[in-house]
């Protein structure tokens, strides 16, 4: 994990004090937990510092924005009933199509996959507000695999094999705007880096595009890929047996070398052999070449007739 700057730990020092009046403006119980870790004032669990830090930075150290953004955060969860989340059951069957956790990447971080094409709309996005509770609890069911002392962000994969520019519903579009924003204000910092996989020529320029509107800090986690760039870029930070099983299929082929094909003696050459050498009349009348395994055998048998000799 990145370790905090001077300016960080004051700030969280600051924010940290607040805590009270924060809990009670967005009028939750006071020590409520975020993410299993208690928002006391007075706490001196190292995981606190490291969350409250992520509320900063995604405000550029603004204890004023902070402090606004983790209040309107704690009041998301309240209204949206964050907390129960965990404890629903959703139709796997149908949102797997779209998205699950798989497996950590060399670091241990959990890695998310999404998928944008290939999926059946009108049943996925029957239900938008369905869709978006099973979306967040993947998000908080993520977090959870995230310990804020070793591990402190996951890695996200969009893949968008399939996908079509036009071929989005309305309801498709709600969902993905409404996800979006719920992401952006209650999540904070929690992106290590973002995959953006399989991607058609117009999805690379509509990126190409937004991308002077976006902080260098967030480019920096975008990564686009497709075809030979997609397993190497996957594999420098998911072991290879930690991927799914479809992005294993991206792999280079090996290529299988053939060994050499090693001529077999047979035993009638091998008589051929002895009977020109028992037929020569002179050393000089014919020249033998004898295939390399033959001739080894002769000259060990020469070197051991000499020292007998000797």
């Amino acid at each position: 994990m990145e370790p905090l700057t001077d300016a960080e730990k004051e700030a969280v020092s600051q924010l940290k004090a607040s805590l009270s009046d924060i809990t009670k403006s967005a009028q939750v119980p006071e020590n409520y937990q975020l993410w299993n870790i208690a928002l006391d004032k007075e706490s001196t669990d190292s995981r606190l510092d490291v969350l409250l830090v992520k509320f900063l930075r995604a405000r550029n150290l603004d204890l004023e924005k902070a402090t606004k953004m983790l209040t309107d955060t704690l009041i998301w969860r309240k209204d949206f009933k964050t907390d129960e989340l965990l404890d629903e059951t959703f139709d796997e069957s149908l949102f797997s199509s779209v998205g699950y956790l798989y497996k950590t990447d060399k670091k241990g971080r959990p890695v998310c996959y999404n998928f944008y094409g290939d999926i059946d709309q009108e049943k996925v996005f029957a239900d938008v507000n369905k869709f978006i509770r099973w979306r967040v609890q993947l998000m908080e069911k993520g977090i959870q695999q995230i310990d804020l002392i070793n591990v402190d962000s996951m890695i996200v994969i969009h893949d968008y094999k399939g996908a079509s520019m036009l071929g989005r519903t309305q309801n498709a579009k709600t969902a993905t705007k409404e996800i979006v924003k719920i992401m952006q204000d209650n999540y904070p910092e929690f992106l290590a880096t973002k995959f953006f996989v399989n991607v058609p020529w117009w999805g690379s320029t509509i990126f190409k595009l937004i991308r002077p509107w976006l902080s260098e800090a967030t480019v920096k986690k975008f990564v686009v890929c497709s075809n030979d760039e997609l397993y190497p870029n996957l594999t420098k930070l998911i072991p290879e047996e930690n991927l799914a099983d479809a992005y294993r299929s991206y792999a280079p082929k090996k290529k299988i070398l053939q060994e050499p094909e090693l001529k077999e003696t047979s035993v009638k050459e091998e008589q051929h052999v002895v009977k020109e050498e028992n037929d020569s009349t002179t050393e000089t009348e014919k020249v033998l070449v004898t295939p390399e395994p033959i001739k080894q055998v002769a000259e060990s048998s020469t070197a051991a007739t000499a020292t007998k000799e000797n």
